[in-house]
C-alpha cells in the first residue's frame, strides 16, 4: 500500500511484510531499527511487549487504510478520462445527455403545444413529446421565433434547451447542428468565428454588440458558451446595422446599387407588393411581440425594412444550407413575426421553400402572448408553440380571468347565455372581444332579439357588427335598380305587367339576401365543439380554392389556374341552386297572394288579366341565368373591381372612400344591367308574353266603349231630325 495518502500514514506507520516463513508476514515497526540487533536478547521482555501491542495496531491501520486504499486506486483509474476531455472539447455522450434530457422532461421545465389542429392549439401530453422531437429532429430547418418589441429572457432559456435536445439527437444520428442569429448582422460572421476558435473571448466579442441592451448579452451568453464548447457553428444572419437604419429613414431608394444587389430582394419577387394586402394587423397580434407593431398599411419603409430583413436573413440561410454537410441541421434564431405561417406565409420559411421541400421546415414560436383560434381552410400560425416553465400554467388559448372580468362588468352569468356560446366558454374558443360584441349588441333591441333567437344571425353579426346595415344597403341597391330596370323595359307597358314585376323583384331581392348572408364572415363554436367529420372532404376542397377567379394569391398560397376555373364554377353551382329555390319560393308566393286577393275580392277579372309564368319552368331558367350571366358578373366585380381595384385604392393612395364608391356603382350598375338582361331572356324563353301594340289609337279603345258612342250618336242624330220636322209643321 505503498499508493496510500500519506496523511495518516505518519499516524500508523504500518509493519511491513517479512518472509514468507514468518507467521505473521510483518517486519518490525520503523521504531525497531536494524541497528538493535545486537541487543535482541536483553530486549526480548520489550519485543514481547510489542507483539502484544502489534495486533491491535494493525487492525486499526488496516480500517483506516482499506477506504483510503481504494480511493486511491480509484484515483488511478480516474486520470485518463481527464486527460482526453482536455485535448479537445466535445459533445458529452448520448446516453448521458438522454439522462439528462428524461431528467429535464420529467421536470416539466417547459410546456408544448400543436398549432397545426383545428381550434385551439392542442397541449402535447409528456408521453407524446417524443414526437415532438422526432418532427423537430427530421427537419432540415427549425425555426424559433421569439418577441421582439418587448424581449423576453425566457425566450433565451427556450432556446438553450431546445438547441440542446436538438444537439444530443442529431448527435445519435450523426448529424452536425449549426445555430443562426438574427441577433449578429452577418457583417459579423468573421467575429463569430474567432469566437469559435477561441481568439477572442465573450469580452471581446462583446465589444461588437455595443447596440444592444445590457441585460440582452447576458441573456444570449449562455447560448454562445454552449455552441462554443460543445462545437456548434454559429452563423449571422441579422442585416447590418446601418443598412437597415438607412431602410428605415429613406427606404431602399436610399441605399448604394452594391447594398441593394446585397441586400434587397428583386424587382418581381412578390414579396414587396403583396405585402400589404394581407390582413397582417390581425396576424401580428397574435404574436406578444406585434400587440404594437408598427406594420400598418401606411408605414411603408418600415414594411420594406421588414421585408430587407426576410430576403437578407433568406439568403444567409440558403447558403449556408448548400454548402459544406448536406444532412446539417441548421436553427435559425429570428422574431417571431420573421416566421409566422412558415413556408405558406410571406416571411423568411416561404423564400428558402423555393430552393428545399417545405416538409424540411419547422416553426416554433416561443412563449406567444395569445394562441389563436385556427378554423378550417386556414394556415396554421406555426407548427408547435413552446411555452416556458416561468409562464403561467393556466395560460392555454384565451384568459379565464379575462373572461370572467368582461361577464362581470356586464352583469351576466353563463347561464344566460345562448347553448352555443356556453359550450365555447367551456372549450376555450370564445375570446373575451366576441364575448364584449355579443354585450354591446344586446343593447339594442332589434339586434338581442336576432342573436338570441337565430344563430345564423348571431354567427354573422358577433364576426360583422355592421352586417345588418350591409344587407340593408345591398337590398335597396337591388330594389331601387330593378324597379327602374323593369319600368325602362317595359315602357307603357309597366302596370299592365305587374304580375311580372312584382314577380321579378321578389325574386331579385330573394337572391341579392342570400349573396350576402352566404359569404359573409361568421363565427361558430359549435364547428370546434361537434367533432362530426362527414363533411370534412367538402370542406377540405372548398378551403382549398381563392374566393373569386380574380382573387390574389395571399399567405403565400399560390392558386393554379385550375383551382381558379374551379372557383368559377362552384360560384356558378351556388347561384344557381339560389336561384332555383328563390325563384320556386318567388312564385309561390305570387300564387298566394293573388289566391288572397281572389278570397277577398271574387272577380273573374282579377284572375283573367293576371300575368303568371309557370313556376318551375321559370325557376330552371333563373338559375341557369344566375349560373351563368350573374356568376360572370359577381366574379369581375369581386375580383377586378373590389378586391384588386379597390384594396389598391385603399391601401396604397389611401382612398378607402373612393375604394367604397367605386364598389357602389359597380354594384348599382351591375343589378340595373342584370335586371335588364333577364327581362329579355324571359321574354325570348316565353316565359313573360306581352301583348302586340295596335298601329291606331281607335284600335286601343274597347269595342263596348267604341259601340256606346255610336249609339249615342244615332240618337242625337234621331233627335235632331225630329225637332227640325216639328219646326217645319209649325211654320
Amino acid at each position: 500500500m505503498s499508493h496510500a495518502p500519506c496523511r495518516n500514514a505518519t499516524c500508523f506507520k504500518p509493519l511491513l511484510p517479512s518472509s514468507p516463513g514468518s507467521r505473521l508476514r510483518v517486519k518490525p515497526l520503523t521504531g525497531v531499527s536494524s541497528s538493535s540487533s545486537s541487543r535482541n536478547v536483553s530486549a526480548s521482555a520489550t519485543s514481547r511487549r510489542d507483539f502484544l501491542l502489534l495486533v491491535p495496531s494493525l487492525a486499526a491501520a488496516s480500517a483506516i487504510l482499506r477506504p483510503l486504499a481504494s480511493s486511491a486506486a480509484a484515483d488511478d483509474e480516474a486520470p485518463p478520462q481527464p486527460s482526453a476531455e482536455s485535448s479537445s472539447p466535445s459533445p458529452p455522450s448520448p446516453s448521458e445527455v438522454a439522462v439528462v434530457d428524461e431528467q429535464v422532461d420529467e421536470s416539466a421545465l417547459s410546456r408544448v403545444y400543436d398549432a397545426t389542429v383545428i381550434g385551439e392549439p392542442e397541449a402535447v401530453g409528456r408521453e407524446a413529446r417524443a414526437r415532438v422531437w422526432e418532427k423537430l429532429t427530421a427537419a432540415r430547418v427549425v425555426y424559433l421565433g421569439e418577441a421582439e418589441l418587448v424581449p423576453d429572457p425566457d425566450d433565451r432559456v427556450l432556446e438553450l434547451e431546445i438547441v440542446k435536445g436538438l444537439a444530443t439527437r442529431c448527435a445519435e444520428a450523426e448529424r452536425s447542428v449549426a445555430v443562426a442569429l438574427e441577433a449578429f448582422p452577418c457583417n459579423l460572421q468573421q467575429q463569430l468565428d474567432q469566437f469559435m476558435d477561441g481568439r477572442i473571448d465573450g469580452s471581446i466579442l462583446k465589444l461588437y454588440t455595443l447596440h444592444w441592451p445590457q441585460e440582452r448579452w447576458q441573456e444570449y451568453e449562455p447560448l454562445l458558451n454552449y455552441c462554443r464548447d460543445t462545437r456548434i457553428k454559429l452563423v449571422a444572419c441579422g442585416t447590418p446595422l446601418e443598412v437597415k437604419r438607412t431602410v428605415q429613414a429613406y427606404g431602399i431608394r436610399g441605399l448604394s446599387k452594391a447594398e441593394r444587389e446585397t441586400y434587397a430582394p428583386p424587382a418581381g419577387s412578390g414579396f414587396i407588393s403583396g405585402f400589404s394586402s394581407i390582413s397582417g394587423r390581425s396576424l401580428l397580434d397574435k404574436i406578444s411581440s406585434a400587440r404594437n407593431s408598427p406594420f400598418g398599411p401606411t408605414s411603408y419603409l418600415s414594411v420594406q425594412a421588414r421585408v430587407l430583413d426576410d430576403y437578407t436573413m433568406s439568403q444567409v440561410i440558403t447558403k449556408e444550407l448548400n454548402g459544406g454537410d448536406s444532412s446539417r441541421m441548421l436553427i435559425v434564431v429570428t422574431g417571431a413575426t420573421h416566421v409566422i405561417y412558415g413556408s405558406r406565409g410571406v416571411g423568411i420559411p416561404a423564400r428558402v421553400s423555393k430552393k428545399m421541400p417545405k416538409k424540411d421546415q419547422v416553426v416554433v414560436l416561443l412563449d406567444p402572448e395569445r394562441q389563436g383560434i385556427r378554423r378550417e381552410g386556414e394556415i396554421p400560425v406555426a407548427d408547435f408553440l413552446w411555452y416556458s416553465a416561468a409562464k403561467p400554467c393556466s395560460r392555454n388559448c384565451f384568459d379565464r380571468a379575462e373572461i370572467a372580468r368582461v361577464m362581470n362588468a356586464a352583469g351576466r352569468r353563463p347561464e344566460a347565455l345562448p347553448q352555443d356560446l356556453q359550450k365555447g366558454i367551456d372549450l376555450g374558443v370564445v375570446s373575451p372581444e366576441i364575448l364584449q360584441n355579443f354585450f354591446d349588441l344586446e343593447k339594442y333591441p332589434v339586434m338581442s332579439e336576432l342573436i338570441h333567437r337565430f344563430q345564423g344571425f348571431r354567427e354573422r353579426l358577433l364576426a360583422d357588427p355592421k352586417f345588418l346595415q350591409r344587407l340593408a344597403i345591398e337590398e335597396a341597391i337591388s330594389i331601387t335598380t330593378t324597379l327602374f330596370a323593369q319600368y325602362e323595359r317595359r315602357k307603357g307597358r309597366f302596370f299592365e305587367e305587374i304580375d311580372y314585376v312584382l314577380t321579378d323583384t321578389i325574386r331579385g331581392s330573394v337572391v341579392d339576401f342570400f349573396t350576402v348572408w352566404l359569404p359573409a364572415p361568421t363565427i361558430s363554436v359549435l364547428s370546434y365543439a361537434d367533432d362530426g367529420e362527414s363533411l370534412e372532404f367538402a370542406k377540405g376542397l372548398l378551403g382549398s380554392l381563392p374566393d373569386n377567379a380574380f382573387q390574389k394569391n395571399i399567405m403565400g398560397q399560390n392558386w393554379s389556374m385550375d383551382q381558379r376555373v374551379a372557383a368559377v364554377l362552384i360560384g356558378g353551382l351556388k347561384l344557381a341552386s339560389v336561384g332555383f329555390i328563390s325563384s320556386v319560393g318567388a312564385g309561390a308566393s305570387s300564387d298566394l297572394l293573388y289566391a288572397a286577393r281572389g278570397v277577398l275580392k271574387s272577380s273573374g277579372s282579377l284572375e283573367a288579366g293576371r300575368k303568371r309564368s309557370p313556376i318551375w319552368k321559370s325557376a330552371a331558367v333563373y338559375s341557369c341565368f344566375l349560373g351563368t350571366s350573374a356568376n360572370l358578373r359577381y366574379q369581375i366585380i369581386a375580383g377586378l373591381v373590389e378586391h384588386r381595384i379597390g384594396e389598391s385604392l385603399a391601401n396604397y393612395y389611401n382612398q378607402p372612400l373612393l375604394a367604397s364608391l367605386l364598389s357602389f356603382v359597380a354594384r348599382t350598375v351591375n343589378s340595373y344591367w342584370g335586371t335588364q338582361q333577364w327581362i329579355d331572356l324571359a321574354r325570348y324563353t316565353g316565359l313573360q308574353k306581352t301583348k302586340e301594340q295596335l298601329p291606331s289609337a281607335e284600335a286601343t279603345t274597347p269595342p263596348t266603349e267604341t259601340s256606346q258612342l255610336e249609339d249615342s250618336r244615332t240618337e242625337v242624330e234621331n233627335l235632331d231630325d225630329n225637332s227640325n220636322q216639328s219646326s217645319d209643321r209649325n211654320q
